[in-house]
């Protein structure tokens, strides 16, 4: 009895989801029948055309046994669709083949990121190359960087040396399974009693990474914090702060939390040194925005300090909670006039902040060092664009819900069927989600000492968020995942990656 077309069809296409290990999941895909055979990458030998009916870095492609063609609205498109290419691939140099597969992409999600947090611990140049690595092949477009911290300043600023000498620096580390704390009383016996760097970025070194992630299609979003979680520079130049005295002959600090030293708003003289410090990144960093953190900061400096107060008068402001959004106002405009558009985790948007202030929503619920918590569909009511990464879903110095994790976690927990439930437009009604841009995972160092420690972190719920914001939610389905995720687990490991496992 002859079996239709249809029937074939339907069935190749019922088993192509996981035959194929595809992650992220493309928005369309057809199983054919057959294969195409070669000696050299399918990328090298396809063709490709441009095609502007499709969407921002999307792409088409068709597979057939006689060969490979493609057509892309941009660069960024056909870059990912041979990202897809080198998933389909088996066999090895000489003697390659692809199934025959008709494939129609695009993203979900414009924003599609992940941050490395250099400051708690310093990852260096080839680690962060090796993640853009990683990110590329998942379609991830978006570094966001944390180079600046109390626990370290990682960038090289002209004029200001002490940040490379001194506050790139720190005198010890908390031990291995221990949790210093800047509120406790004495915490030095938790401490290793090693130096830690000088760790730091180079003008050189930075030109290099742009370039390495450009041709990654990746934009670096460089976040230089203020006016919270500046003690590393605060203790360089102790003249900044609100009372220099507490920090004279201090370094950056050894253990986390949220430090009360923070800039002093009410001094000419520490507004000029983040300009300063934000001109130079603008003129270094190609992408259209800056990250200006925002984030837990406490007041309580600024409710005795003179200049404070003396900033508060003379520019009508009710109390020291309205100093925050004044300064917010002031640096978003110096980065309008200088063509970037400022982001800042979801506390900068508190109070009368101008609706091209971009947010990163983190919270989910509260925290923040007391500040009142806006809710998503309360941002974008006002007319912000958020990027979303909430804690719940994003945070991956959480714990992974794995049996004996031989790794240490900030606390929490976030699984990996967690990271995949991931909707940034949850809640948001749909006149108003243009204002989301997409999400991020996060990878907060405070304890992820080394590149083996955040590989674990990463991958594979790095994954997860990675389809989560790639691919549309008609298309998810996290059991077919887990399949899927079988085969690509193996090729990381392969790769070098220090794979967590699935479950």
């Amino acid at each position: 009895m002859a079996v239709g077309l249809a029937t074939v069809t339907a069935a190749l296409q019922g088993q192509a989801e996981t035959r194929f290990a595809l992650v992220p999941y493309p928005q369309s895909l057809t199983a054919q029948e057959g294969t195409f055979k070669t000696a050299k990458p399918a990328e090298e030998v396809w063709k490709v055309e441009t095609d502007g009916q499709l969407p921002a870095e999307g792409y088409r492609l068709r597979i057939t046994p006689d060969g490979v063609t493609c057509a892309a609205n941009d660069k960024a498109g056909a870059f990912y669709a041979a990202q897809t290419l080198a998933q389909l691939r088996s066999g090895k140099a000489g003697a390659f083949t692809y199934p025959c597969v008709e494939i129609t992409d695009a993203p979900k999600y414009k924003w599609r990121g992940v941050l490395i947090d250099d400051c708690r611990h310093f990852f260096g140049k080839e680690k962060v190359k090796r993640v853009m690595d990683l990110m590329a092949q998942h379609k991830l477009n978006r570094l966001h960087w944390h180079l600046t911290d109390d626990q370290g300043w990682r960038l090289d600023i002209p004029g200001y040396p002490e940040l490379a000498r001194h506050s790139s620096v720190r005198a010890a580390s908390g031990k291995h399974g221990t949790r210093p704390h800047v509120r406790m009383k004495d915490y030095s016996a938790l401490l290793n009693g090693e130096t830690y760097g000088p760790f730091f970025y180079t003008e050189a070194d930075m030109k290099e990474m742009i370039a390495y992630a450009a041709a990654r299609h990746i934009t670096i979003v460089p976040e230089i914090e203020l006016p919270g979680h500046v003690y590393a520079a605060l203790s360089a130049y102790p003249e900044l702060a609100c009372f220099p005295e507490r920090l004279k002959g201090k370094g950056p600090l050894c253990a986390w939390g949220i430090e009360q030293d923070v800039l002093c708003v009410g001094n000419d003289k520490a507004i000029k040194f983040m300009e300063d410090v934000l001109d130079y990144v603008c003129r270094l960093f190609p992408g259209d925005t800056v990250h200006i953190g925002g984030d837990e900061c406490p007041q309580v400096r600024w409710k005795t300090c003179p200049k404070c107060q003396a900033r508060i008068k003379a520019n009508g402001l009710k109390d020291e909670h309205d100093l925050q959004p004044w300064l917010t106002r002031h640096f978003l405009k110096f980065l309008d006039a200088r063509g970037k558009r400022a982001v800042g985790w979801d506390e900068y948007l508190l109070g009368d902040v101008p609706k091209n202030a971009i947010g990163m929503s983190w919270r989910a619920g509260g925290g923040g060092a007391g500040h009142k918590f806006l809710t998503p569909l309360e941002c974008v009511k006002r007319g912000h664009d958020l990027v979303m990464t909430p804690r719940t879903h994003c945070y991956l110095d959480y714990g992974q819900g794995l049996a004996d994790d031989p790794f240490q976690y900030i606390g929490g927990r976030v699984t990996l069927e967690k990271c995949y439930s991931f909707d940034p437009c949850e809640g948001i009604p749909v006149e108003l989600r243009g204002h989301i841009f997409g999400g991020q995972g996060n990878n907060w160092a405070e304890y992820t000492w080394n590149e083996y420690d955040l590989d674990w972190k990463m991958w594979p719920r790095t994954c997860a968020l990675a389809e989560a914001l790639w691919t549309a939610p008609s298309r998810r389905d996290f059991p077919n995942f887990l399949k899927r995720m079988e085969t690509h687990r193996k090729r990381l490991i392969a790769a070098g990656v220090n794979c967590a496992p699935l479950r």
